[in-house]
């Protein structure tokens, strides 16, 4: 069988594997987030916490729950690391340093998972599963509950309520999340991912001598890690480690777990809404960009241009043999088009066009699914930008799920767009002014010149401002710069935008449903599916084709 085919098939399996899920798993999160009953577990942990479950919060008092728990984890997860070297089970490691611990915290609370480090030697067992294993859950649930609430701010009519904020993260975590991760640990543990607590060891190498490696709870964080669209390897080899993801068969499974919930609510979307048809249309409309990037992927690195490509039978550089081009291919664009970062290749060693297009997915804003819950509620904010541009083209107001979409809507949309952008541009000309930090682009020469190390700055804060937290690997982000810099792009790529998407819902709950007319715009139908994918691709081609032409197209047409 040709490399090419067996890719189509497994990309093909990939998709049946996600059609049978999609109506299950979407319609039972819809029943989670609009059940009236609390589990016995969520009520204990709702007294733990002091929270009262059936209050009902408008946007600021959500808003004031989602940076008040996601504060608190920030500073719990910074004084883990600093406080390593005094924990048991730290298997000899030091203390993480102030900037590149502000760094990891900011990291996996933000849902990025952007790594400065080896995970192998630098984090013990209590920091792995205590403290990046539980963020792993709760950054995802959170952006789970901020989605579930701008699907509220269209469902209900002039409360302004969005539901309580406590209540949806714990019953992400508990009733989703949970279920979902053990079972997939067990599948991978079954498959030969590691799960124990061993310490550190000598092993055998195949062509003499020995090298360090050490174990740890690897199949439960990686299935999270996934499942969550988080990315944090336990190693730092992350998804292209053995012991992270053994076989082909692995590997399509971690890659059905990153796309199965972001896909799927679009479905709780449509039942929440009272109308699945709208679901069908996002889903849509974020299949054909999914499967667009792929194809496109799979085309360049198979296409591989040059003898020694050539002789490899494709661009096999940076590639893992188990797992060849096609699947690696399959695998970068689920991870770049959503908020997850994990890799099972070398990314900066992809064909400049490959590279190009895994940029070009995290610029899209990653709504193709994107991530669990930020990339409904990006895809949603897009939807209300593709309706006011068609109210402008027909000179009507526009409309959207039975609201109008007004000038305080649209400033709200205009805001959450332009948050991402200011971030990656403006953190990457300072970068590629300022001679430390040209200095850490590894791979070229006179400083940093070059459009490839370009690419790796670009790449850099592109991954950390939309949470996505893979990297080209060609540049030595473990300095003060970037670890605070990157650390703020996160941070504030991660929770500016949802100031702006609750304020967003809010205002949509407060307002009365309009009824439809024979002029409202159809936004079930096809039509508007491409109107939305081309919205999408605009807005992103005019604010980022000047940074991409200086990197990865000048790289690919030189």
């Amino acid at each position: 069988m040709s490399p090419v085919l067996a890719s189509v098939l497994q990309l093909i399996a990939l998709i049946a594997a996600l059609a049978l899920a999609y109506r299950p798993l979407g319609d039972y999160m819809a029943a989670v987030y609009s059940s009236p009953r609390h589990l016995r577990v969520e009520k204990i942990i709702y007294r733990c916490i002091g929270a009262n479950a059936d209050a009902q919060m408008r946007w600021p008092a959500y808003l004031r729950g989602v940076l008040a728990f996601s504060a608190a984890g920030v500073l719990f997860l910074y004084l883990l690391q600093r406080l390593q070297g005094g924990l048991p089970l730290s298997l000899g490691f030091a203390s993480i340093s102030p900037d590149q611990a502000f760094n990891t915290a900011a990291s996996f609370v933000a849902n990025t998972n952007w790594q400065s480090y080896s995970g192998e030697q630098a984090m013990g067992h209590v920091v792995q599963t205590a403290g990046l294993a539980v963020q792993n859950f709760v950054s995802a649930a959170t952006g789970m509950a901020i989605a579930i609430a701008l699907v509220r701010g269209f469902a209900r009519s002039r409360t302004g309520d969005l539901g309580n904020f406590w209540a949806d993260l714990v019953r992400g975590t508990v009733r989703v999340l949970v279920p979902i991760a053990v079972v997939g640990a067990i599948v991978l543990v079954a498959c030969g991912a590691v799960q124990n607590f061993s310490g550190i060891h000598e092993v055998g190498q195949f062509m003499g001598g020995t090298q360090q490696t050490n174990g740890g709870a690897v199949a439960s964080q990686e299935v999270i890690k996934e499942l969550g669209t988080n990315g944090g390897g336990y190693f730092n080899a992350n998804s292209a480690h053995p012991f992270e993801n053994p076989n082909a068969f692995t590997n399509l499974f971690e890659i059905f777990l990153i796309l199965v919930i972001p896909f799927a609510l679009t479905r709780t979307f449509g039942k929440l809404v009272g109308n699945v048809k709208q679901g069908y249309a996002i889903l849509a409309t974020m299949g054909v960009i999914w499967l667009g990037f792929t194809a496109l992927m799979m085309w360049t690195e198979f296409a591989h241009g040059g003898p020694a490509l050539q002789a490899a039978g494709a661009a096999m550089e940076g590639k893992e043999t188990r797992f060849g081009t096609g699947s690696s291919a399959i695998f970068s664009v689920a991870t770049t088009l959503t908020s997850t970062g994990a890799v099972d290749s070398f990314h900066s060693s992809f064909t400049a066009f490959g590279g190009g297009i895994q940029l070009l997915g995290m610029m899209l804003g990653e709504i193709a699914p994107g991530g669990v819950g930020s990339g409904l509620y990006g895809m949603l904010v897009m939807a209300i930008i593709a309706v006011f541009i068609a109210g402008l083209m027909v000179g009507r107001t526009p409309e959207y799920l039975g609201k109008k979409i007004g000038t305080r809507e649209i400033k709200l949309a205009a805001c959450y767009i332009l948050i991402t952008p200011t971030l990656v541009l403006g953190f990457t000309a300072a970068s590629m002014v300022l001679p430390d930090a040209l200095g850490s682009i590894l791979n070229t020469k006179a400083m940093g010149a070059g459009s490839h190390g370009f690419s790796e700055v670009l790449y850099a804060f592109t991954s950390g401002a939309n949470n996505n937290g893979s990297a080209f690997a060609g540049l030595n982000a473990n300095t003060p710069w970037y670890n605070t810099t990157i650390g703020l792009a996160m941070l504030l790529g991660r929770f500016l935008p949802m100031v702006f998407v609750l304020a967003l819902a809010g205002s949509l709950a407060e307002q009365k449903p309009i009824p439809e007319t024979a002029g409202t715009l159809r936004t079930e139908k096809p039509l508007f599916a491409g109107l939305l994918v081309g919205t999408i691709l605009i807005i992103t081609g005019l604010t980022y084709f000047p940074a991409l032409a200086l990197g990865p197209l000048a790289e690919g047409l030189s």
